[in-house]
């Protein structure tokens, strides 16, 4: 791809860096804030450059925030005795929009990989067991991708919670190997209301 401009083409490639971003696409973005008026190209650029510096991420579950605790944790009318514990905060954001969960979240941070280099200390797993030990935790939900990275994490966490609280996992309506925010939301709506214990679902598996 050749370009008259060194400046458009820095942008360009700058774009691209994103995730699902080609260069035709990089492009296109491009020359679209080009023929934008400079008061709406600084307000986009204004509004990405506070994102990267004053976003926050909640210090009860790691989701994102705008201060220390999120908007699921500081909302009173959810079921704060209840955790879900999702790998990503894109994680999050799908199980939301099923409108089918009145709990709070725990946002992990990934999965168990060995072969990856990721252990449990690279992980948001201590955070979750201390959460649990100080609250009156009622159940926790697993909603992991259904992969053997993340049975292996389920399993992991499982035996380091304290005893008495009600362990369950999504129903696999998600084929295995799948990745949750690839799910549509029935399916995944679905899933959370036909919840399994996970002691049943890892005998099955």
């Amino acid at each position: 791809m050749e370009f008259s401009s060194a400046l458009l083409e820095s942008a360009v490639n700058e774009f691209a860096k994103l995730p699902g971003i080609g260069k035709k696409t990089a492009l296109r973005l491009v020359l679209h804030l080009l023929k934008e008026e400079e008061e709406e190209v600084q307000h986009f650029s204004d509004v990405m450059r506070r994102m990267r510096s004053e976003i926050k991420f909640c210090q009860r579950c790691h989701n994102v925030s705008d201060s220390d605790l999120c908007s699921i944790c500081a909302n009173t009318s959810r079921k704060q005795d209840i955790i879900c514990v999702v790998e990503s905060i894109r994680d999050v954001i799908a199980l939301e929009s099923t409108q089918q969960f009145n709990g709070t979240y725990h946002v992990v941070g990934g999965v168990i990989s060995p072969l990856d280099g990721i252990g449990p200390s690279q992980l948001n797993i201590d955070t979750l067991i201390h959460r649990t030990q100080k609250e009156e935790t009622a159940e926790v939900i697993f909603a992991l991708s259904p992969t053997i990275q993340g049975d292996t994490t389920i399993y992991y966490i499982q035996k380091k919670l304290p005893a008495g609280i009600k362990v369950t996992t999504i129903a696999r309506g998600i084929a295995f190997g799948g990745e949750l925010e690839y799910a549509d939301e029935m399916t995944l709506g679905r899933s959370l209301q036909n919840r399994l214990p996970v002691d049943r679902y890892v005998g099955n598996r």
